[in-house]
């Protein structure tokens, strides 16, 4: 690997190692969330000479955003991207280590988020202060920790309302990625239909409107609908098909097992490639909901809880080129370009501030979430120098 840029090693994984050891899970019952995460990165920032923005998106969830000026006159802006939430750990009996370690084992960190994406957190952060100190540079850096992306990204949509997020010209978010370079992301429609029908005792099914067997006519629709999508758009040659996947089902009181509950609720977790249109699929599902309930008398009620378009960013951006050729210049390996299968913060910087974005971070590709989370700490250390390596690229080649 190439040592062009003077990443501090040893720093940068103990960085990585601190945050994972922070349960910086949003849970309001445990008093938990990204707060003591946010305080490390800015403690962090701040011992460079940084001067990092620290505002409280809700309590207890602030971002941290630093600047850092390059000293090498005008430039690009380039945007170093990650969030320092982290989803539960789940049942701790599926780990066979504390879930919270923060301990490097067999050359890997161990632990919740070390993926996902705190090994990615501090390699930005390392990668942003090796360049600056590597002298001037044009242009400038922003870093920027950000809250809830695991929830309904409310640090990425509070940044994108700021005026720095409209000076911004390439973004990376640094979610683990396997190596690879990924300019697209897929879209996401999360959908909850309400299906209210009458109430009746199991006895006297006459006497009410069932929404059960609405709601599963629904969802075999959906079924039908889906295969219809894919057929409609195909195989995306970096993201794969497109889906609409049920996610909930609730209805009626278990422990009422005699009672024909007034109310059904199914959810969908739509994902989407580029070329679908959200609004005519919410329309297509809108229309399957309220079909399936006419008959029996039975309303639905459909809300988009949340609607996040897919990144499709081109190939040939700059950020991209500079990205994989920073990929190139530090492993000595051709970039391999991929696609995220979920969404990131990304997209909704890419929605609502118009930044180009790109992901590409330290962790596997399919690890997040799991139990036994963990990432290899030459991975992280790779990262860092990618990015200060891709940042000089941006800012000078966009400079000239």
């Amino acid at each position: 690997m190439s040592q062009r840029w003077p990443v501090d090693e040893q720093a940068v994984v103990e960085l990585a190692a601190a945050l994972v050891r922070i349960r910086s899970v949003h849970d309001p019952e445990a008093g938990t969330a990204e707060e003591p995460a946010a305080r490390l990165v800015e403690e962090t920032m701040r011992g460079f000479g940084w001067e990092p923005e620290v505002v409280e998106v809700a309590p207890g969830r602030p971002n941290v955003v630093a600047v850092v000026d390059g000293g090498g006159g005008p430039g690009p802006t380039f945007m170093l991207e990650g969030h320092t939430d982290v989803v539960t750990e789940g049942a701790r009996e599926a780990w066979s280590f504390d879930p919270y370690a923060g301990d490097v084992v067999d050359g890997r960190l161990r632990g919740r988020g070390s993926a996902d994406m705190k090994g990615g957190v501090a390699a930005m952060i390392h990668g942003a202060r090796a360049l600056q100190l590597s002298g001037p540079f044009p242009g400038r850096v922003v870093v920027a920790a950000l809250v809830d992306e695991e929830g309904l990204m409310l640090g990425a949509k509070h940044f994108a309302q700021t005026a720095l997020a409209a000076e911004i010209d390439g973004a990376v978010c640094c979610e683990p990625e396997a190596g690879e370079v990924c300019p697209v992301s897929k879209g996401a429609i999360r959908i909850r239909v309400t299906f209210t029908g009458v109430m009746a005792h199991g006895a006297m099914p006459h006497q009410g409107r069932n929404p059960l067997p609405v709601a599963a006519r629904f969802l075999d629709g959906v079924a039908r609908l889906e295969a219809v999508v894919q057929a409609e758009h195909g195989e995306h040659p970096l993201l794969g098909h497109a889906y609409l996947t049920p996610t909930v089902l609730r209805g009626g009181d278990p422990e009422q097992v005699n009672v024909i509950p007034a109310v059904a609720v199914a959810c969908l977790d739509v994902r989407t490639v580029p070329g679908v249109d959200h609004d005519d699929l919410v329309t297509r599902v809108r229309a399957l909901a309220e079909d399936a309930g006419r008959a029996d008398g039975v309303s639905a009620e459909l809300t988009v809880l949340d609607d996040r378009p897919p990144v499709d960013t081109p190939a040939d951006h700059p950020l991209v080129t500079a990205l994989a050729a920073a990929h190139e210049a530090v492993t000595g390996q051709e970039a391999v370009l991929g696609g995220v299968p979920g969404a990131t913060d990304g997209t909704i910087l890419t929605r609502d501030a118009g930044i180009p974005t790109v992901v590409y971070g330290p962790g596997g590709k399919w690890i997040a979430h799991q139990a036994d989370e963990y990432v290899e700490v030459d991975d992280i250390v790779r990262c860092a120098h990618v990015y200060a390596e891709a940042a000089w690229r941006f800012l000078t080649e966009g400079s000239r």
